[in-house]
């Protein structure tokens, strides 16, 4: 099948739409490197937009009435927003999901430690990485630490030029002939990804100086004592703003694309509908690096008691509904996919691989080998979305992920199949996806807005 380059489709009124929503894109990554900050940069966009929160709804006995916008915050790692239909929601939903957890580094719960007076945080990695990747380069530290009081302590520390960067070392190429003989798996051992956090005692060179600086500094600066670490949630990301790329800047270099930048198109496309036909659904949930496990993951009942508790708010609710509701939803999961990178062109197979600036990417299938672990897509649910973007004038294309039996992965498009609803995986193509800077088109990106915002409002 023939695909165009968007860049040669797009007049000069889209190419300005397409700047505009490229540079909310890279304001909202910026704001949003953990889950959390994803999560509190929806709730500002949302509120902005005329979305209430259902919490408040639920507490007043508030009813949801048609055309009314709702979004439900679930442990400020997860939100889910609905835009009401005019139908009756048991003929189904429009939904977009897609997850906001990205590969990093976590710190452990006893972390802190000094060697040969250097101060360290130890260290446990999340999701797929190369871990070879994080070393010998500008770090910082975003979370939170929860006190024994219950107070919270919101930590961002390397991002402003005025404020220290950490790093994980490195060895020197003149001691690592043996080091370099390994495996890239073993190349690294994950208990050496160690975060180097200090080199200054306090007082006197006397035992721990260094470690005893950086728990005075952590006093006197954030008001946190050393236990305090057993009720905190600190990710160790890469320091430093999301920026154009390519002497055109036709692209995106960021730090966890994978997926946010399917997680802010879809909620871009949410927060414009102004009417829908059918209850528009847009998801943002965690864990999905990891399994989808986890309260907060999609794998938890998360999903499907804030569906019971909206359609409580809309309509008689009974167990009936709820199951209908979910059996009728079409749904995109909205995840990334491993765009063509002709620099290992070995591992794709080229007429079933996604390119940059082809438009968003619909998967069939994903999982590895013989479809393992994937959501294998109704030919009729893709015939009615192949009408849907002809109609919309929207551009795609559709992939693989790869080779057969080279590799594979997952999405959450399985765990919402087995509602018996309709979904297929449908996001943006990137290069050099799980390394702590990633890379995306423009066109994809705001191609993908527009493919969302047609889903949104088609009558199925």
């Amino acid at each position: 099948m023939e695909r165009k380059n968007l860049w040669s489709t797009f007049d000069e009124r889209q190419l300005g739409e397409l700047e505009a929503v490229s540079d909310k894109y890279r304001r909202c990554l910026d704001k949003g490197k953990t889950e959390r900050e994803c999560v509190r940069t929806a709730i500002a966009l949302a509120k902005e937009a005329g979305y209430r929160d259902m919490k408040e709804l639920i507490r007043k006995g508030q009813r949801i009435h048609p055309q009314e916008k709702v979004y439900m915050e679930y442990m400020e790692r997860a939100i889910i927003l609905f835009q009401a239909g005019e139908e009756p929601i048991e003929q189904g939903m429009n939904i977009l999901g897609a997850h906001i957890d990205s590969p990093r580094i976590d710190i452990k719960q006893n972390p802190l430690y000094e060697s040969a007076q250097v101060a360290y945080l130890d260290t446990h990695y999340y999701g797929g990485i190369k871990k070879y990747q994080w070393l010998a380069m500008p770090l910082a530290i975003h979370g939170v630490v929860i006190k024994m009081d219950g107070s919270k302590v919101d930590i961002t520390i390397g991002e402003d030029d005025t404020e220290p960067t950490f790093v994980i070392t490195d060895l020197l190429p003149h001691l690592a002939y043996g080091q370099m003989e390994k495996k890239a798996e073993k190349f690294v051992d994950a208990e050496k990804m160690d975060l180097v956090i200090g080199n200054r005692p306090l007082g006197e060179d006397k035992d721990e100086a260094v470690r005893k600086q950086m728990l005075h500094i952590l006093k006197e600066n954030y008001g946190i004592e050393e236990e305090d670490f057993l009720s905190a949630e600190l990710e160790i990301v890469p320091a430093g703003k999301a920026r154009e790329c390519g002497l055109d800047r036709s692209m995106v270099l960021a730090y966890g694309q994978d997926d946010r930048v399917c997680a802010f198109a879809s909620l871009f496309a949410m927060l414009e509908e102004k009417k829908v036909s059918r209850t528009s659904c847009c998801i943002l949930i965690d864990k999905e690096e990891i399994g989808s496990v986890g309260s907060s993951g999609m794998t938890s009942k998360f999903f499907e008691n804030t569906v019971a508790e909206y359609i409580a708010l809309s309509t008689e609710y009974n167990d009936l509904v709820l199951r209908r509701t979910l059996a009728n939803s079409k749904m995109l999961s909205s995840d990334v996919s491993a765009g063509y990178d002709p620099m290992y062109e070995e591992v794709y197979e080229k007429k079933n691989a996604a390119y940059l600036a082809y438009g968003p990417v619909f998967n069939k299938y994903t999982g590895k080998g013989g479809k393992s672990g994937s959501n294998d897509a109704n030919p009729e649910y893709i015939a009615a979305l192949r009408r849907i973007m002809k109609n919309a004038g929207v551009n795609y294309q559709t992939a693989e992920l790869g080779k057969i039996d080279v590799g594979g992965g997952g999405t959450i498009a399985y765990l919402m199949a087995v509602y018996g609803m309709e979904v297929i995986d449908s996001g943006v193509a990137v290069l050099s996806m799980h390394a702590p800077w990633e890379l995306t088109s423009k066109a994809d990106i705001y191609e993908s807005v527009r493919c969302y915002h047609a889903f949104l409002e088609a009558e199925f």
